[in-house]
């Protein structure tokens, strides 16, 4: 008889004395283990070139407003081995992320797709602390910033990446568009979008203080900040450019392109389309993934992910998140493509936290 093995949980590790260099240094092995699965989707021999991509990370940040540079440096030195800076200036490649009501109370629900295999497999829930009080962020060992997270009794909030800024329209120029906004983003000395979110869970106090500073603040480069507060009707959708903002308290489901779309700029696309995509095409999947979330009419709070379904979930998704503060519920599964199937599967238990209010 085949008994199945049970899939392993999602660590949940309070971290309030020590924060995420303790959390790498209790890690070591899951933080090598992380690495060495995502050098698994880059092309052969990129292990040789890591060095050099921490040293352009590296540049950047130290140039960068980065309050956690010291962190960084701290927990690439203590690990000992290359791709810990790249980690930390690396993007997330897409997300679909839905903030709406549930019986009078905001939930934020968000999928986050990136090519990397590894990031569902080793995802961990940390327990940080600011001056604000606590909150918990959906992470990885050696990974200092914010993308997913839920401060209890005050808000909660996810990043999407932005779309893409074009000069162009002809698909065989995408790339040139590319390293034409990685070189602006090299001299832009602002904060990146995802330390600045974990700066407003540590100093924020309530929805509001964090609405204020994700518009405000001067960033490194574009992105898309969703965020959920724990009274009814607390929910917006924050499109940053470096520095400006527009903000939905409507429409309040998010993909990789702005809404409404704007002249040049080009929703994201899979890395395997770059060359293929037209202009006008690249839209089309934050548009379907963008109608299946918002237009998904049972609750988001139920525990089994129902929701995680084409074409939400994707070959890229590695993380599917439901957060409630008013409640200090946080659940996450991790996901990861395993043989003899299409898309990504569940590789974790799905990890529920509920969470003591802040007083």
């Amino acid at each position: 008889m085949n008994v199945m093995t049970p899939l392993p949980a999602i660590p949940v590790l309070d971290l309030r004395d020590g924060g995420p260099l303790r959390q790498a240094s209790e890690g070591r092995q899951r933080a090598r283990a992380l690495r060495d699965d995502c050098l698994a989707w880059l092309p052969r021999g990129s292990a040789a070139a890591l060095p050099l991509l921490d040293a352009v990370a590296r540049r950047w940040l130290r140039r960068s407003r980065s309050p956690y540079l010291g962190e960084i440096d701290a927990i690439a030195a203590m690990l000992g081995f290359p791709g810990i800076w790249f980690l930390n200036a690396s993007y997330q490649w897409g997300c679909t992320t839905l903030a709406r009501d549930e019986d009078g109370t905001p939930w934020l629900a968000r999928t986050l797709d990136w090519p990397f295999p590894g990031l569902g497999r080793h995802a961990e829930v940390a327990r940080l602390q600011g001056p604000a009080g606590d909150f918990y962020s959906v992470t990885w060992p050696g990974y200092v910033g914010a993308l997913t997270a839920m401060a209890p009794g005050r808000f909660a909030a996810a990043i999407n990446q932005a779309p893409l800024r074009r000069r162009t329209t002809h698909h065989w120029l995408r790339v040139a568009d590319l390293a034409i906004n990685a070189a602006g983003t090299w001299r832009n000395r602002q904060i990146p979008p995802d330390q600045l979110l974990r700066q407003v869970f540590e100093t924020c106090g309530s929805f509001a203080e964090a609405r204020a500073m994700l518009e405000a603040t001067p960033i490194a480069r574009p992105v898309i900040y969703v965020l959920v507060g724990c009274t009814a009707g607390e929910r917006c959708v924050i499109e940053r450019t470096e520095e400006e903002f527009s903000t939905s308290t409507e429409a309040t489901c998010a993909t990789n392109d702005w809404m409404p779309r704007r002249p040049g700029w080009e929703g994201r696309i899979a890395a395997e389309k770059l060359f293929s995509c037209s202009f006008e095409q690249a839209a089309e999947g934050s548009i379907m993934r963008r109608d299946a979330l918002a237009g998904w009419r049972a609750p988001l709070p139920a525990v089994d992910f129902a929701w995680v379904t084409p074409p939400v979930l994707n070959p890229y998704t590695r993380l599917a998140a439901a957060m409630c503060p008013a409640s200090g519920t946080l659940r996450v599964c991790g996901y990861e493509h395993v043989p003899g199937t299409e898309l990504p599967q569940p590789v974790t238990q799905a990890c529920e936290v509920t969470a003591p209010l802040a007083a």
